[in-house]
């Protein structure tokens, strides 16, 4: 999943105006990664755990039949204390893009952060 360095300093100017949180210091950014299937999940979520990420679950998502989508997939959640720059995560995003093709997982779908 691309994600727009526009999208991120969006998201950025939002924590700035809607929030306390100091973008300055480390935030907890929460990563997904999606697939129809659970092992790929599996392998991957071992190798972030080796990369120091922890891994908050993974399950199966409902279907969003409104959006023409009938296959159930699996969700990975990670999360880390890490500090970003709209630079740093644009970074991250395409480490994760690359890593989800590497271990043969359909998608890294995004991140989420909240207040360390």
């Amino acid at each position: 999943m691309a994600i727009a360095q526009s999208a991120l300093k969006q998201m950025f100017d939002h924590i700035r105006s809607e929030t306390d949180w100091n973008l300055d210091g480390p935030l907890r950014w929460e990563y997904f990664f999606a697939d129809p299937a659970q092992q790929p999940l599996q392998k991957l979520a071992e190798q972030l755990t080796t990369d120091g990420y922890r891994v908050i679950d993974i399950f199966l998502g409902e279907r969003d039949e409104d959006d023409g989508d009938d296959e159930e997939s699996y969700f990975l959640h990670v999360d880390k204390l890490e500090q970003h720059t709209i630079e740093s995560l644009n970074q991250r995003n395409a480490q994760f893009d690359a890593l989800a093709k590497r271990f043969h997982v359909a998608a890294y779908d995004g991140m989420d952060v909240g207040p360390a």
